[in-house]
């Protein structure tokens, strides 16, 4: 599995990370089976709100990977969008410091909330505010815990649904990786129906399983240049993206990577400084045929930079000229045929850089199951204090 023998990843504490990352094109497979199953019913509930309003808000929420996932989805949800509907991502650790600029009493609003165990207190809190501060409110819990608080109280409220995530989603790593896609894929099934078909869906199973076996090899081969700086930019929905990737990096090596990330176009305006001689750049590149004229210019760049640096380039399909430009060049579909979008290519993208992050983890001595055993970061986030909210 990714190069690695059982033997390695026992001695090495990454039994949970490695089977997690592997195991994701399965779990997309079972997620793909139970939307087929219940996807009308899911969709029926939120159609009924959309017609029920003149304009309704949806948002998306979670805190640190579950925030990325709604991050990655609402470009990708607002270009599709022909209805009187807004999709929007904001981080319930905004939500709870800040509520009433986030919530609006009038706005009908649905709160779609991202939470591997829907128990973190932030995730709890930012439902309780809603509830009191927004009047026509409703909820969508995608969640991988069935036991979770999140579930368990919005049981019998007709305002209300839970999507249960296939359980070996239920990351048991301390870091998010088949938890992030599947929620994320759920969320684009029942928000953007109409592009999540079965060829779609069965073109990423397809890629995912091709990529998971031959991607361990070139990780090998990055891992010869010893970087002490990742780099993740983007473009669009792949920006966002970029911001998952580096916290994969952040929390396995447990913080002795600096990982950092930004959009391609914003890269020049100061935070280019951080490159030096040890320096990673991995480039999420666009399927988009406007887009992608960014991401190369910023690929061009950074090849003129005569540092030491090194860059990697994520791409959907060869590109000649993407090869010239990265000194790794990773294309993820292998076939002639096209991805559908990307968010489609995203999920593919950020198994790339869990697998990088996991190998980079145990190269550096970490336990990727639980590279933070003093604590610093936990599974579940420990230490909030949540405070009580009077409304003004």
């Amino acid at each position: 599995m990714f190069n690695l023998t059982t033997e390695d990843i026992k001695t090495n504490h990454a039994i949970h990370t490695a089977s997690e990352i592997y195991q994701q094109p399965e779990v997309w497979k079972e997620l793909s089976e139970m939307m087929e199953r219940d996807g009308a019913t899911f969709q029926q509930f939120i159609e009924g709100i959309f017609n029920k309003h003149e304009q309704t808000r949806v948002i998306f929420t979670g805190a640190g990977t579950s925030a990325f996932a709604g991050d990655t989805l609402t470009p990708a949800l607002n270009r599709q969008e022909k209805r009187h509907v807004q999709y929007e991502a904001i981080a319930t650790t905004d939500i709870v410091s800040n509520p009433t600029e986030y919530f609006g009493q009038k706005i009908p609003t649905i709160l779609v909330s991202f939470a591997r165990s829907g128990n973190s207190p932030e995730s709890v809190a930012s439902v309780e505010l809603g509830q009191n501060i927004v009047e026509d409110f409703y909820q969508v819990i995608i969640t991988c815990n069935k036991d979770g608080q999140l579930a368990k109280n919005v049981q019998n409220d007709a305002n209300s649904i839970v999507l249960l995530m296939p359980e070996k989603s239920n990351d048991q790593s301390l870091a998010m990786t088949s938890s992030f896609s599947t929620m994320s894929l759920a969320a684009y099934g029942l928000f953007a129906y109409s592009l999540f078909t079965e060829k779609n869906v069965q073109q990423l199973i397809s890629y995912g399983e091709e990529l998971r076996e031959h991607v361990g090899d070139v990780v090998d081969d990055i891992l010869t240049f010893d970087f002490e700086r990742a780099i993740y930019l983007g473009s669009g929905s792949l920006a966002q993206l970029a911001h998952e990737g580096a916290l994969k990096m952040l929390e396995l090596s447990s913080g002795k990577v600096v990982a950092y990330h930004e959009s391609s176009l914003g890269f020049r305006h100061g935070p280019k400084s951080i490159l030096n001689n040890q320096s990673l750049a991995i480039v999420f590149v666009s399927e988009d045929e406007y887009t992608r004229k960014y991401d190369i210019d910023i690929l061009k760049e950074l090849a003129k930079i005569d540092n030491g640096m090194k860059v990697v380039a994520l791409t959907g399909r060869q590109d000649p000229l993407v090869e010239t430009l990265a000194d790794w060049t990773i294309p993820v579909v292998t076939a002639d045929d096209k991805i559908a979008n990307d968010f489609y290519i995203s999920l593919l993208y950020i198994v790339f850089a869990q697998v990088l992050a996991m190998k980079k983890s145990i190269q550096l001595g970490n336990t990727p199951d639980n590279p933070s055993p003093d604590g610093t970061i936990n599974r579940v986030v420990e230490g909030v204090t949540i405070y009580p909210y009077e409304q003004q």
